[in-house]
């Protein structure tokens, strides 16, 4: 049975069970059963002085627990004692004294980021806009903490520095679009070399370039611009393929004039050679031979004249009138009369002859009429 039932048990706190029990009755009780002051009875003074020494015993107690705190494996805790630093705990259950040691939790493994915008002026005096994002972690909590007052903003105004130095000393071009990765890489070099010098404990993992484009008020303009850029580069390569198509056409061209020229070179001196050898030959024939071979070289002459004309003028001793044969036509006529299949060759050449003959002798006979007159 309960104690505080009708008819129960006793009292443990020395009361009758009428009412609600006395704690300070109580607390008296507890101090002389452990003899905090080595006995004695105690009184009203004796009993404040326990309650007094219990409720510090309580706030140690509970002093003590707050000192108590988890890190886990992926975070590091600074320890700052009255203000100066003490220690870096790792992973664990550790205790530091509460209002003695100020701890600082730094997760040192989260890849974290932050994004950042602006206008920047550009090496060739272009301004330009950049937006852009950076990756970083803490690599030293120690660091990241105490050297630095406020390090993400300073983070920010060393990027924006950096980002000004780079793109200050690149060309519009290479910032909008064929050099941004090298834009980014130099950015994140000359931020990693400001964090360190500041120590803040920051590692920069990577620069994210997202655009980087001109301003709005000037986009239209720079859009003229590309796009008189690709136009450019689109007739550089025509001609360049115009160029690839003629050159070699050219070459053979003139390969072949030369091989041409070298021909006819060696045609001409072959020739010329030749000649001189046959005049040295005639020479020495026309030293043993000189009216034989006089008369042998007029015939010749005259043989390569006449087939080489179209028309014979023959001067008729004793008369005024000439005699005129028009080879021309004598060779027209020779080639009518061959397309008659039943004629030769001999018999055209006959016939031409006869030709010749009948009109020669009737121009004889009427030039001997007129004499006669």
């Amino acid at each position: 049975m309960a104690w505080n039932e009708p008819g129960g048990g006793r009292d443990p706190w020395g009361g009758n069970g009428d009412g609600p029990p006395d704690i300070e009755e109580a607390l008296k009780k507890l101090t002389e059963k452990f003899n905090f002051f080595g006995g004695g009875s105690g009184g009203g003074k004796d009993g404040s002085k326990s309650l007094l020494l219990i409720s510090l015993v309580v706030v140690a107690l509970i002093w003590g627990l707050l000192g108590f705190y988890q890190v886990d494996e992926k975070e590091q805790a600074v320890v700052l004692r009255l203000g100066q630093y003490s220690e870096t705990y790792g992973s664990g259950l550790h205790w530091n004294p509460p209002f003695v040691d100020s701890v600082t939790v730094i997760n040192v493994t989260e890849e974290r980021q932050y994004p950042a915008r602006g206008l920047m002026l550009t090496q060739d005096e272009n301004i330009v806009e950049i937006s852009l994002t950076v990756q970083y972690n803490i690599s030293n909590a120690k660091d990241f903490v105490i050297n630095i007052k406020d390090p993400e903003t300073s983070l920010k105004q060393a990027t924006d520095s950096a980002l000004r130095h780079v793109v200050g000393s690149t060309g519009l071009d290479g910032v909008i679009s064929t050099g941004r990765e090298q834009v980014a890489l130099g950015t994140a070099d000359k931020l990693q070399i400001l964090l360190d010098m500041y120590g803040s404990g920051i590692n920069v993992v990577k620069i994210n370039i997202k655009e980087s484009r001109p301003p709005t008020e000037v986009k239209a303009a720079y859009d003229d611009v590309i796009r008189a850029r690709e136009d450019l580069e689109r007739l550089v390569n025509e001609a360049q393929a115009y160029s690839n198509g003629i050159i070699p056409e050219a070459r053979g061209e003139a390969q072949r004039l030369r091989e041409e020229a070298e021909g006819y070179k060696s045609q001409v001196v072959s020739k010329s050679e030749g000649e001189a050898k046959r005049f040295s030959k005639l020479l020495a024939e026309y030293q043993k031979a000189p009216k034989v071979t006089r008369q042998r070289l007029y015939i010749d002459a005259v043989e390569e004249m006449m087939t080489q004309s179209t028309k014979i003028l023959v001067d008729v001793e004793g008369g005024n009138n000439m005699l005129y044969l028009p080879l021309d036509k004598l060779v027209q006529q020779s080639g009518t009369t061959q397309r008659n299949p039943g004629l030769s060759n001999d018999q055209m050449i006959d016939r031409i002859a006869n030709d010749v003959i009948e009109k020669l002798q009737r121009n004889s006979d009427r030039i001997q009429a007129e004499r006669r007159r």
